[in-house]
């Protein structure tokens, strides 16, 4: 049977190796044997949030930064996803027992932040590192038209336009999901990172953030400033953007036509990097963009593996004092934003 630990926050009724245990009044970990406290000696180890990790690169970067000795919360929306995604992967690689545990995480849902944070500060008293990865591509696509056209096609061949469709209203989540949640994640847990000797935030990005693709001089003009960088100025952009949006202008105003939301939730993201890196000194805050990964999120067409694409968020999350901080990597290498 294999050793692992899973952590339940809500008071009900929970399952674990040997059946259903009652309600209870405390935060539990399953780890064979029932425990109503954490170790003490969890409180001298790096601990890691990662969100969005249930699966793809998320996952793996879970299981690389355990695998580094770091105490790791895996995090999800979907509670059972994310129990079963901590079983599976003690069950593949059993050493990494001590290190992996799952809290429900819905960075759409203010209370559900809220909860989390009150259990790394009760159970930790800190946080070392958080790695915000949960992201949505802003699109529907039609997979049956998808699947048969790209099964051998090389994907410079696949129009992915004709395949996939935007609507106002997965634009709005895309751009709550990507940049309003990792925004209200890190607003909560910036506190617990302070309290660390070595706070880091990671955020994960893409190429497509990059200001060229942003398409709108006015923005990119905006978000390109770093000296006049505000908050506000981002959400300036991003209502601006969804304002188009909906009148239908996006290619009369200049915004990208494909992946619209995605390329501003990004762009928008790596703007708030540069923001808070000055904001909190202390904490070594970066964005980086992994690579071309095989992820659900564009059904698996990438031309790397998570492994892979999990290395460069990793290595930035362990890296060491005096590195930079404010900066846009695409994988291990500093990139203009």
């Amino acid at each position: 049977m294999s050793n692992f630990s899973i952590h339940f926050a809500q008071n009900r009724m929970v399952m674990g190796d040997y059946g259903f245990f009652p309600q209870v009044q405390y935060s539990i970990w399953i780890n064979i044997k029932l425990v109503l406290m954490a170790d003490p000696l969890l409180i001298l180890e790096r601990i890691a949030v990662v969100t969005g990790a249930n699966k793809g690169i998320g996952l793996e970067i879970c299981r690389q930064l355990a695998s580094n000795g770091v105490m790791v919360v895996l995090t999800a929306r979907d509670e059972k996803k994310g129990i079963e995604a901590v079983q599976k992967s003690l069950m593949a690689d059993d050493g990494l027992s001590d290190n992996l545990m799952f809290h429900q995480l819905d960075v759409l849902d203010p209370s559900s932040i809220v909860s989390l944070a009150d259990f790394l500060r009760t159970q930790f008293g800190k946080l070392d590192i958080l790695v915000n990865n949960a992201a949505i591509i802003g699109l529907e696509v039609d997979t049956d038209a998808f699947v048969p056209s790209a099964k051998h096609m090389p994907e410079e061949y696949i129009n992915w336009k004709e395949v996939s469709m935007q609507t106002y209203e997965l634009a709005e989540e895309c751009l709550q999901t990507n940049y309003y949640g990792a925004k209200r994640t890190i607003e909560a847990f910036v506190p617990l990172l302070q309290l660390s000797d070595s706070g880091r935030i990671v955020n994960v990005s893409s190429l497509s953030g990059k200001l060229k693709f942003v398409g709108n001089k006015w923005a990119q003009t905006i978000l390109g400033d770093a000296d006049s960088l505000t908050e506000e100025r981002v959400d300036e952009v991003l209502n601006e953007f969804l304002k188009d949006f909906k009148a239908d202008l996006l290619e009369v105003i200049g915004w990208p036509s494909f992946l619209s939301a995605y390329t501003l939730s990004k762009a928008a993201l790596n703007a708030y990097t540069r923001i808070l890196a000055k904001k909190y000194p202390k904490v070594m805050i970066n964005s980086v963009c992994p690579g071309y990964v095989k992820t659900d999120i564009n059904c698996h067409r990438g031309t790397l593996s998570v492994e892979e694409g999990a290395e460069s968020p990793v290595w930035l999350a362990l890296l060491p004092e005096g590195e930079p901080s404010g900066v846009f990597f695409s994988q291990k290498n500093v990139s203009p934003f």
